[in-house]
Formats: structure tokens, sequence, C-alpha cells
């Protein structure tokens, strides 16, 4: 069996030259575009300059506002929501694969019955405890 001779240092350079080559520019790019804005952009401050920007909007209160729990609930029903379908792509994809009426069709479909029930489960207990009531 012949030994492979181990690359050499050009063929390593030419191989990776087109990813330096692009990050070199990427970092290029980011410097020039901070140095012209320091350069050609206004440098005056103010009060309404300094003070917060709210969509256009006057701040009426402070920042410092406590939220109802419930939107941080809500937040994390949509990740789990939001997950479960992440994960029931690659799911579907390698099911298809799987020969009708085999074992693994068998185990795959059962496993995946039980991610969605516990996922219902999540959904389930969220509705109980007043999840999606905003009043």
């Amino acid at each position: 069996m012949p030994h492979a001779d181990p690359p050499t240092s050009s063929l390593i350079l030419t191989t990776y030259w087109p990813i330096l080559l692009l990050l070199g520019l990427a970092a290029s790019f980011a410097v020039v575009v901070l140095i012209v804005t320091h350069l050609l952009g206004p440098a005056r401050a103010g009060s309404v300059k300094g003070g917060p920007y709210e969509s256009g909007m006057n701040p009426i209160n402070t920042a410092r506002k406590r939220f109802n729990v419930r939107y941080y609930l809500l937040a994390m029903t949509f990740l789990v929501f939001d997950v479960e379908i992440i994960f029931l792509y690659p799911w579907a994809t390698t099911f298809r694969q799987v020969e009708p009426g085999s074992e693994m069709s068998g185990l795959f479909l059962g496993r995946i019955l039980f991610f969605l029930l516990t996922s219902v489960a999540a959904y389930v207990y969220a509705w109980r405890k007043g999840v999606f009531r905003f009043d």
C-alpha cells in the first residue's frame, strides 16, 4: 500500500485562501464603515439627542416597569412549540425512509407521539394557569 504524502503548505493555503479573503474583506469593511461614520457623521450632543428614543414617541414612564409573569409564560410556551417544530422536520425526513410495518416504524411513531404528548401537556398546563388570558 503506497504511503500518502502529507499536504504541503501551498496546498493548504490555496484551499483556505477564499475563506481568508472573505474574512479579511468583512473585517476591513467593518473598520472602514466605522471610520467613515466617525469622520463624516454629526457629533453634536444635547439633551434631546441623549434622551431615550421610543419609536418617535416621547417616553412617558420609567423603563423599570414590571411586567406580568404571564408574558414570560407565553414566551416560554411559544419556545416549546417552536422547538417542537424544529424537531419535527428531521423526524419527518427520517420517518419517510423507514419501511412501513417494520419494528422501527412503530418505534419511530411511538417516540414522536410521546414527544407531541409532552408538548400538548405543556400547552394544557399553560392554558389552565391562564397564560393566554390578558385582562
